[in-house]
């Protein structure tokens, strides 16, 4: 899921060729296949297709409200996905117009990823080269080809992160408001064709994978930006506590929207709100200033517009499952890295609570007039199903994080204090 080489210190920069040119020759059988930026370009383009498919459903059936949130949702995802994607990373000369034509088609992802294919391919060729003919060529021309072996290493690392963050971004600003609406017309109109079904799962899929990139960047922001690779347990383990959780919360979500309709607008815009407005709260009353490391790369309105998009994206994370991270407008990287023990609680508990006043008002208000099964049964399974979640979460970070379990990042736990 990782990338296929670690980014050098900044620190570092005057001695960066010397060293990545070790670390890419001496390493090399490590370069791994980039099955992240793959299995992300196969969500971005099943989930547009299915919800291209189903917009010509409602079009031929002239439902004109569904068809119009449906193409709404997913031309925000598709070109956030864009913007992302350019922001992160900065195109060669040669190649930015082509790329820029593509990310104009919304064929961004597809572009970038055959591309990282390509370079991936042309860094085990030159590899190959290197080691055959390490003994009897000029020694001028190997270290020529041993720099061009890291740029594409680095290249291909860029590309990596930049996909990372594409993919938290279509999960939380796409995916997530058209899964819940998918599942909202189901209810509605008690009809589950297959191709709802489709773009559903596929919107499923996307949240959940998105999620667990939330948990990795989390990791990765506490370590210091190290290479994190998840062992199959831990990666099974987030993968069920995520689902889990995302599933509870759209599911409770939904029913409770069905059950009151526009009344429910009110609760969930207050919702949403405080977790949207909560870090400019904290950060006005600690009287801090914005980040200097932002404001050093933006004029003070670029400052402010680029922490109301992280600010927005924190809240759509928030709002629909645990971000993994606390947002801290005043502290100079954004994100706090501690990570208390204590914002976990607060958050599951706040979530906890409003899961089942949700679930409360549906088994009175709605649940007979919704589902042909009992109504008390829907309400215990997604209480349950929740508290499930928390148990995975808690079974995560107790004995499963790479913090504590010293297999990723054993340079970094000999100092660690005890799970709590």
């Amino acid at each position: 899921m990782e990338t296929v080489f670690e980014e050098p210190d900044e620190e570092s920069r005057p001695k960066v060729t010397s060293l990545r040119e070790r670390m890419a020759l001496d390493q090399g059988a490590q370069v791994n296949f980039p099955f992240s930026i793959l299995f992300s370009t196969i969500l971005y383009c099943g989930e547009a297709a299915s919800a291209l498919y189903m917009f010509e459903i409602y079009r031929n059936n002239n439902d004109i409200f569904w068809m119009s949130f449906t193409i709404g949702f997913i031309v925000v995802g598709v070109v956030l996905d864009q913007v992302t994607l350019m922001f992160f990373y900065k195109d060669s000369t040669r190649n930015k117009a082509v790329l820029l034509f593509a990310h104009i088609l919304l064929l961004g992802p597809i572009v970038r990823c055959l591309q990282t294919i390509i370079n991936y391919q042309k860094v085990l060729k030159k590899l190959t080269q290197v080691k055959k003919g390490s003994q009897v060529s000029i020694k001028r021309r190997k270290m020529m080809m041993e720099r061009e072996i890291v740029h594409s290493i680095h290249g291909v690392f860029v590309q990596c992160k930049a996909f990372k963050y594409m993919s938290i971004i279509q999960a939380f600003l796409g995916s997530i408001p058209q899964l819940t609406f998918q599942l909202y017309i189901t209810l509605t109109i008690r009809e589950w064709p297959l191709e709802r079904a489709l773009l559903m799962t596929f919107s499923l899929m996307s949240v959940t994978y998105g999620a667990i990139h939330c948990n990795i960047l989390a990791i990765q922001i506490k370590y210091d930006n190290n290479n994190i690779k998840l062992h199959p347990i831990e990666f099974i383990c987030i993968m069920i506590w995520r689902c889990l959780e995302i599933t509870s919360r759209v599911v409770t979500l939904v029913l409770f929207a069905t059950s009151l309709k526009l009344k429910s607008l009110p609760f969930l815009l207050i919702t949403f709100s405080i977790s949207l407005l909560a870090p400019w709260l904290e950060f006005w009353t600690s009287g801090a200033h914005l980040p200097s490391n932002t404001t050093k790369k933006f004029n003070p309105v670029g400052t402010v517009l680029i922490l109301i998009v992280i600010t927005l994206l924190y809240a759509a994370i928030n709002f629909s499952c645990w971000s993994a991270v606390k947002l801290q407008l005043s502290n100079e990287e954004v994100i706090d890295k501690t990570q208390k023990w204590g914002h976990r609680t607060l958050h599951y508990s706040i979530r906890l609570l409003e899961n089942v006043t949700m679930i409360l008002v549906f088994k009175f208000l709605g649940g007979k007039s919704l589902l042909n099964c009992c109504d008390s049964l829907i309400a215990t399974q997604l209480i349950i199903t929740y508290l499930l979640s928390i148990g995975f979460m808690l079974l995560f970070y107790q004995y499963l994080h790479p913090g504590w379990s010293g297999k990723a990042l054993s340079e970094h736990t000999e100092n660690e204090p005890e799970p709590m």
